[in-house]
């Protein structure tokens, strides 16, 4: 979850009331947000750089941290999370966003050059006219690009925000994408002029921008937005130019969002100009640009109208779990920033039109109405309720019992990644990989996590290679997922629950494993028989290469090999850094249900 620093003062007077700090906390709990941390600006510098603690001056401004969910973008800054909690305790209504009205003749242009495709197609645009600033607002305008950055944009990869002061450029604009060597400004906060490849170089000793730089440096061509008379506004996603920067003078801003991914634009660019529209002259009026692409297509953006759905409320009320009347879920929804009209019904049941505004691009689906409904009723209001079944599935049953099992005679119980490398899933067990059996990452974060593991012993044998050193002897084993190619799946493989044992010590413990073995299927009930017998279980010669050769065996019930069991091959020991001999069963448990 983000973490939001809000001075608390500015906070409380933006709320219009302050509260303790125990209130304020049980306000945020009822929104659904977490107060996380009470601190001060010097007390986090001081930790930043590992300073000792001092005592605080009483000088200091007290920073709420505030935990907010994810996709709540609207929250990220003190504009929105101060109008939120507004609305929700009833102080104020639900503000009505809308464009100025605009002579076609005066409304701003940008004209997106063909070449952009080559690097980043998309771009959005808007005007905020008639804003004030003083610190306080500008450094939450600033610290609000920083978080959408951060968040929804991933770090500039998807949507990078340029803001500029529309009084020192001139309209029309246009977005371009050329070579680096073509392209010549001064950048923000630098006071000579550089040519974009150049610039590159420079950044890669900046501690912030450097991590941005391998988004274009290896494109033919930068993309870059000029006004009317070539000057340039900003080379993104990497810098502003310095002549259109904002400060705490200007009145009118200019706000594009370059991207790969034109809706989290519209997103973004949304964010920024609702929150900030209520410092305009006429306040929530945004002024439009309209955006014309090389295909002779223009788009008029930013899009602040309402998205409608419509959702029953028998759906509602099975969701949360209550039984409202129709008249008190309008009332709710409202304080949630949500417009609810009963419009209908559906079977005679009633139904009700919500109406969300450009401020909550987290709501895509009934089931987040009746998530914020139930966070305006109150979730510790909601009647506790036992579901009419609460009995677990068999195979879960079947795991528990047999985990209960294994514990009760000595081993403990372990847990692995289901990814492992594809060495450790084969080489290293002297397995060859035929490619029918192993689901392949496409994109690997490591090596170690190139495929789904075939099998639990490449996991069972790593913990005891990194646990060599522990007392002997090492009885561990672990139940859980492998998985297997399988064309007849509509998905293409099939998950397998497995249960493996070890024994590790100074003798190979052959006739432990052997014993366990039995001991699992005493419990499961299935009695030992003789071979061929298809009414019980019994162990026939194996012949696998991860087991010392006339030291293993098969494990077959009713006719089928469920599994394995045996002394572990020394050159696989050797290959997990192994010095002591182990045995190890691995047997499939959905082959008995």
């Amino acid at each position: 979850m983000p973490t939001v620093s809000v001075v608390r003062d500015l906070l409380f007077q933006a709320l219009g009331q302050t509260y303790t700090e125990e209130e304020f906390d049980v306000l945020c709990f009822k929104f659904g947000i977490e107060l996380d941390e009470v601190t001060t600006e010097e007390a986090v510098i001081r930790k930043e750089k590992h300073l000792e603690e001092q005592q605080g001056s009483h000088d200091e401004e007290t920073i709420y941290k505030i935990d907010v969910p994810a996709n709540r973008y609207d929250l990220l800054c003190l504009e929105g999370l101060s109008q939120a909690l507004r609305i929700f305790i009833g102080l104020d209504p639900v503000p009505t966003y809308k464009l100025s009205h605009i002579n076609p003749d005066s409304i701003i242009h940008l004209l997106v050059k063909p070449e952009t495709y080559i690097i980043r197609p998309f771009v959005v645009c808007a005007v905020l006219r008639g804003v004030t600033f003083d610190q306080a607002r500008y450094n939450s305008f600033i610290d609000l690009q920083e978080r959408l950055h951060q968040n929804i944009c991933r770090r500039r990869t998807l949507v990078a925000i340029g803001t500029h002061d529309l009084d020192t450029i001139q309209p029309p604009f246009t977005y371009e994408a050329l070579p680096p060597s073509e392209i010549n400004f001064v950048p923000l906060k630098q006071t000579r002029n550089f040519r974009a490849d150049e610039l590159i170089e420079f950044y890669k000793s900046d501690m912030k921008l450097k991590k941005f730089l391998h988004i274009i440096e290896d494109s033919p061509v930068f993309p870059v937005i000029y006004d009317c008379k070539r000057t340039v506004l900003s080379l993104p996603p990497i810098i502003n130019s310095s002549h259109s920067a904002i400060t705490l003078k200007t009145r009118n801003v200019f706000i594009e969002c370059t991207a790969t991914d034109l809706t989290k634009a519209n997103i973004v660019l949304n964010t920024m100009v609702t929150m900030f529209s209520v410092y305009c002259e006429r306040k929530f009026e945004v002024e439009p640009v309209t955006v014309t692409y090389s295909d002779g297509k223009s788009y008029v953006c930013p899009d602040l109208s309402l998205f409608q759905m419509d959702v029953p409320l028998s759906y509602i009320n099975n969701i949360v779990g209550i039984s409202l009347p129709e008249n008190e879920v309008g009332n709710l929804l409202s304080k949630m920033q949500l417009h609810a009209e009963l419009t209908g019904s559906d079977d005679k049941q009633p139904k009700f039109t919500v109406s969300v505004p450009p401020t909550r691009s987290d709501v895509l689906h009934p089931c987040d109405v009746a998530e914020d409904l139930a966070i305006a009723y109150g979730y510790n209001a909601i009647p506790k309720t036992i579901p009419a079944s609460v009995k677990p599935l068999t195979l879960n049953e079947l795991s528990e019992l047999i985990r209960m099992e294994i514990a009760m005679v000595g081993f403990t119980e372990v847990l692995t990644w289901i990814l492992c490398s594809h060495k450790e899933n084969f080489t290293m067990l002297n397995r060859k990989d035929d490619k029918s059996t192993a689901v392949i990452n496409g994109n690997p974060r490591s090596a170690d996590f190139e495929v789904v593991r075939t099998s639990l012993m490449p996991g069972i044998l790593k913990t005891v290679g990194h646990n060599k050193d522990h007392p002997k002897p090492i009885k561990i084993f672990e139940v859980g997922d492998i998985v297997l190619l399988d064309d007849s799946n509509e998905v293409g493989a099939v998950n397998r629950h497995q249960l493996a044992a070890l024994y590790c010590g100074a003798t190979s413990g052959f006739e432990l494993i052997h014993g366990l073995v039995d001991r699992i299927m005493e419990v499961n009930g299935t009695p030992f028989v003789e071979c061929g017998d298809k009414s019980g279980y019994y162990i026939e010669k194996s012949s696998e290469p991860e087991f010392l050769s006339g030291r293993q065996a098969s494990i077959i019930f009713k006719g089928e090999q469920i599994g394995k069991f045996g002394i572990v091959h020394p050159e696989v020991l050797k290959n997990f850094d192994i010095p002591d001999p182990c045995s190890l069963v691995e047997l499939n448990l959905n082959a008995f249900l």
